[in-house]
């Protein structure tokens, strides 16, 4: 079962978290709280992928739901979006010896100067909630890290980071909404969400 769960957005967005083991199912995981979250019997659910291995979460009567999950080490993270295309990215903190290397070749320029900036004993944590936040962006999106983790840039601020600039087949960094979080202990995580009209197609600017 999942242990702890968490609304944004008015409800727009709700989140939930579990323990996980490596070869477990996510999908036979996640479809009990999808269930239960929407009040519908696990029979009316249909999660497809897209041509990109995106889930397409179905439910008759209700075109407007998403969903997105991730794992981690021994967790994993299940978003179900309402009116909204959700993204959502957990990472174990290991340790990553090699973060300002892949920071260098696969972040931009400003965030890698950024993160060379900061303490050793803590440029890990701030390299992996940035990691965070761009795969849930670009998982919201829906082309995944293969779209380009260098076509949306994030700016430091306090003890986060700040969508400030992207591809404009993202849109505008005030289309998007972010949470950045420690669901478990040795956990971080972002969830990412833009709005969506019934089609799918997202409205800009917006508000939730």
């Amino acid at each position: 079962m999942f242990s702890e769960t968490m609304s944004l957005a008015a409800g727009a967005v709700r989140i939930a978290w579990r323990d996980y083991r490596r070869g477990q199912s996510a999908e036979s995981l996640l479809r009990p709280w999808l269930a239960d979250t929407l009040g519908r019997p696990d029979s009316d659910l249909v999660l497809d992928r897209d041509a990109r291995g995106r889930p397409q979460l179905q439910v008759p009567g209700q075109p407007h739901l998403d969903a997105n999950w991730s794992h981690s080490g021994d967790a994993l993270l299940v978003a179900l979006g309402d009116g909204v295309a959700v993204g959502v990215d957990i990472e174990w903190m290991r340790p990553r010896p090699q973060a300002m290397a892949l920071a260098q070749r696969f972040f931009t320029a400003g965030e890698a100067t950024a993160l060379a900036t900061r303490a050793p004993d803590v440029a890990e944590a701030a390299f992996v909630q940035l990691w965070c936040a761009k795969e849930a962006v670009l998982k919201a999106h829906g082309h995944g890290l293969s779209f380009g983790l260098d076509r949306l840039e994030f700016a430091a601020r306090d003890d986060g980071w700040a969508l400030v600039a992207c591809d404009p087949a993202l849109g505008t960094p005030a289309d998007w909404h972010l949470h950045a979080f420690a669901p478990l202990p040795g956990y971080l995580a972002t969830v990412a969400w833009w709005r969506v009209d019934r089609a799918g197609v997202r409205v800009a600017g917006s508000q939730i």
